[in-house]
């Protein structure tokens, strides 16, 4: 267990140092005329820069949160959510509706939600719908759009529906601890230092749930900010006047951008007049559950497997969703 807990320090240590390197070279960059990189080297590290410091005070808040969820707050309160399982992921879902985080800050949250008993399925539920669903990104969603309230509406219902209909397939999976990694069921599974109280059962979660997510916010943030320097935009952005490659193309754009959910309606709305109201309802939805960023961040805790197929369905249905959208409006 001391060696487990010893690792995960290192990954933490590593984490922030890398964070701290990123931002020296940036801030250096920045100010220092002397100093000359390569345009896409310059961008590489505002990208992937930029990404981390719009996560990471979601992910503290997130990591936060699940460690009250998971050592403060009593099992009995938790095992008031009803019974039946499609009502209980319905309330589960609009858990977000009370969490004002970004994606990256609900991982820490689901994994806190499966660490307290929650199914897979659940915390999948959890997982898709809170982003889209907390206060913020409603606020600013509606902020954006306010001459069209449809992008607002579909949106919510939109991701309400995806996120209950994944944890709804997943839920009749009759093993469930197989959808999980084997370095996460052991952080669940294993002997916490009770002894120690509730603040050292605290402190040690801290620890093991920063050494596990900061390592895999940084690759995923450098992967986003590759992609982005390396693929031309303005291919994407031809793509504007075709039905479906339009929300093909605005999905891919929120897959490798990683842009945070609470502020991403704005993003999307320098693309209103090219882009039909369908596809800017697909890049809402699809982007805060599936982006390379949360891919590898979601990887600490779900199989590859898992994640292929709920990549997979949840592209499908935004694509549908778009589609369904720009039919009606």
């Amino acid at each position: 267990m001391e060696r487990i807990l010893t690792s995960r320090i290192r990954w933490a240590l590593l984490g922030v140092l890398l964070v701290g390197v990123f931002a020296s070279i940036r801030i250096a960059t920045g100010t220092v005329t002397d100093i000359a990189l390569p345009n896409k080297l310059q961008d590489l590290l505002t990208l992937t820069f930029s990404i981390i410091i719009e996560s990471l005070p979601f992910i503290l808040l997130g990591v936060f949160v699940a460690i009250i969820i998971r050592v403060w707050v009593p099992d009995a309160l938790t095992a008031r959510l009803p019974k039946n399982g499609v009502i209980r992921r319905l309330y589960i879902s609009c858990l977000g509706v009370f969490l004002p985080v970004c994606e990256c800050g609900n991982l820490p949250l689901a994994r806190g939600l499966i660490a307290k008993g929650f199914s897979p399925a659940e915390s999948l539920t959890f997982l898709l719908a809170a982003p889209i669903l907390n206060p913020i990104t409603l606020i600013t969603t509606h902020q954006a759009f306010q001459a069209d309230t449809h992008v607002l509406i579909s949106r919510a219902l939109g991701a309400l529906a995806i996120a209950n209909v994944i944890g709804w397939l997943y839920s009749a999976y009759r093993k469930p601890d197989r959808m999980l990694t084997e370095q996460f069921l052991a952080t669940c599974t294993s002997d916490e230092p009770h002894t120690h109280g509730r603040t050292g059962r605290s402190l040690t979660l801290l620890g093991k749930e920063l050494g596990a997510i900061l390592p895999a916010l940084l690759v995923g943030a450098l992967v986003a900010g590759l992609i982005q320097v390396l693929v031309p935009r303005d291919i994407l952005t031809s793509l504007g006047g075709s039905p479906v490659l339009s929300i093909l193309a605005m999905m891919l754009l929120a897959f490798i951008v990683s842009i945070c959910s609470n502020v991403d309606a704005f993003f999307a709305l320098a693309f209103s007049s090219s882009f039909s109201v369908g596809s800017l309802v697909s890049f809402l939805v699809f982007g805060p559950m599936i982006d390379l960023k949360m891919l590898n961040m979601m990887r600490t805790t779900y199989k590859t497997w898992v994640l292929l197929q709920v990549t997979a369905l949840v592209a499908l249905m935004s694509l549908a969703l778009g589609l369904a959208v720009n039919y009606a409006f």
